[in-house]
């Protein structure tokens, strides 16, 4: 069905990860392609002048690190860590990279979403692609 599928992973939260990639595995193509990607928020200014240098590329590579690991043996999953707002950075990067399918978890939508909406929200109402969203 999809040559390239994103499935944005946070990995702060508990998300089922292992179901996600499932899904997306079920969703692609022969020859397709899984991207597993992180985003991480930016630091403010005023922060990131009291961090030692190199503290936002260390973090990088340890957000990169977990990533790998809350994958597992998937060896079909291409892991990326990228910077900026979630949902932003998530819909940039599928329009840049040619993503024809978002896979994203979703929480059951509060009082808080109506006003501030979620990732999986903002994602699905900016997307230009096809979005599969899992609760």
């Amino acid at each position: 069905m999809y040559k390239t599928i994103l499935v944005p992973i946070a990995i702060e939260h508990d998300a089922d990860v292992a179901g996600a990639l499932e899904i997306a595995r079920h969703l692609r193509d022969v020859g397709g392609s899984i991207i597993a990607l992180n985003v991480i928020e930016p630091v403010p200014a005023f922060v990131a002048n009291e961090l030692p240098v190199n503290h936002i590329e260390k973090t990088a590579e340890d957000v990169r690190q977990l990533l790998v690991k809350e994958i597992g043996e998937a060896d079909d999953v291409t892991p990326i860590v990228t910077h900026g707002h979630s949902g932003r950075a998530i819909i940039e990067f599928a329009e840049q990279n040619g993503v024809d399918c978002i896979v994203i978890a979703s929480h059951r939508p509060g009082l808080a979403d109506y006003f501030l909406g979620s990732t999986a929200a903002r994602v699905v109402r900016h997307s230009q692609c096809a979005v599969h969203v899992i609760r």
